[in-house]
């Protein structure tokens, strides 16, 4: 009999180690506590990573576009106001529209890549026919800019300096970098 005894309170021991198992409350709500500080520390930080992807493309475009407006201008003295004329393939997405604008004279166009979300910064390049006096060729010169403010914007046009020697961004545009080609 005593072995019995024995086997039944291991019987018993052993389903009890068996009703015991699992997580108590508090060891969940640390779990929920620390995951939801982890997310709030990642969750700006993956949302701001998101949108410079998507200003990526903007940039890369309208880069796309100022070369190609300097290879279509040394191709046909002219610059265009189509995007469908670059023979690049740019098409507008949810992210951007793609305007060009042309100053009168046609010496100035600004490739825009303005941004259709909150969050997002547009992008202008401005391409300009740089002519130092009658007698010299002249360059093709291109500048990229950001937007100094976040959001949806509009198209920025050229001033009418046509005589600017140099391409210089639209107002509340930052400089990012400059580009030209030899008019031969």
């Amino acid at each position: 009999m005593k072995i019995e005894r024995k086997v039944k309170l291991l019987q018993h021991v052993l389903k009890k180690k068996k009703e015991d198992e699992g997580f108590t409350l508090i060891e969940l709500l640390v779990v929920i506590i620390i995951i939801s500080i982890l997310s709030a520390i990642a969750l700006p930080s993956f949302l701001s990573q998101a949108n410079k992807a998507k200003q990526s493309e903007a940039k890369t475009y309208v880069g796309s576009m100022n070369r190609a407006q300097q290879t279509y201008y040394l191709e046909n003295s002219q610059f265009v106001t189509d995007t469908s004329k670059l023979g690049i393939g740019i098409k507008d997405t949810e992210n951007y529209k793609y305007v060009i604008t042309a100053n009168t004279g046609n010496q100035v166009v600004i490739n825009n890549g303005v941004s259709q979300k909150d969050g997002l910064k547009s992008y202008a390049g401005v391409v300009i026919l740089s002519k130092q006096d009658s007698t010299t060729q002249g360059e093709i010169l291109a500048i990229l800019c950001e937007s100094n403010n976040i959001g949806k914007t509009e198209a920025q046009n050229p001033s009418n300096e046509s005589s600017s020697a140099q391409p210089k961004c639209p107002n509340n545009y930052t400089e990012l970098n400059k580009s030209q080609q030899s008019d031969k």
